[in-house]
């Protein structure tokens, strides 16, 4: 299904540029975990890209995947959710925070449901901008769940070398998350 997000969604590469995707790391949790982390990342791609199946292990309300770069845990980021529930749809912006919104995921008491999203992180080893995001994504649990659009930047020009995901609020992301990163050649 992410193959087919990823297809849809694309990278913002130009229409027909021999655009490349090659995988770097997979994880996928045997037991719930408060983040997921990518670290020493290679600045050999032009984009990258997470590919991610989520859920957290909290009950309640959905909460929302979340991404610092580098181990920043500063006010240093801002981001838009675009949400749809199929009955409503909202949005909501947020300037500095410590963390980025990626997607919303389904709780632990949807069982079996995980929410499929793909993350870009645009021009992540350029040094002369602020590292941007967008993510498409939402989940189905039977009549409910959520279609989102997420979009952030990190308010910091560093090139991006390690990335962690985490679920809102401190909650855990739940057993069997799983999240691909990939590098894009342009």
């Amino acid at each position: 299904m992410l193959n087919q997000i990823a297809a849809i969604h694309g990278t913002g590469a130009a229409a027909g540029g021999g655009t490349s995707y090659e995988s770097i790391a997979t994880t996928t949790l045997g037991s719930a975990a408060s983040s997921i982390q990518f670290s020493s990342i290679s600045q050999d791609y032009k984009h990258l890209q997470l590919r991610c199946l989520t859920k957290t292990s909290a009950s309640g309300a959905p909460y929302a995947m979340q991404i610092r770069f580098n181990g920043d845990t500063g006010n240093n980021y801002a981001y838009h959710r675009l949400i749809g529930s199929g009955s409503a749809a909202s949005a909501v912006a947020t300037t500095g925070a410590a963390q980025a919104s990626l997607n919303y995921m389904p709780t632990a008491t949807e069982t079996s449901v995980f929410a499929g999203g793909v993350v870009d992180i645009l021009d992540y080893t350029n040094t002369n901008k602020n590292t941007v995001h967008r993510t498409l994504g939402g989940y189905d649990a039977n009549g409910s769940g959520y279609v989102t659009f997420f979009s952030g930047v990190w308010l910091n020009t560093a090139a991006v070398t390690s990335i962690t995901v985490i679920s809102e609020s401190g909650t855990n992301l739940a057993t069997g998350s799983t999240i691909a990163l990939y590098g894009i050649k342009g």
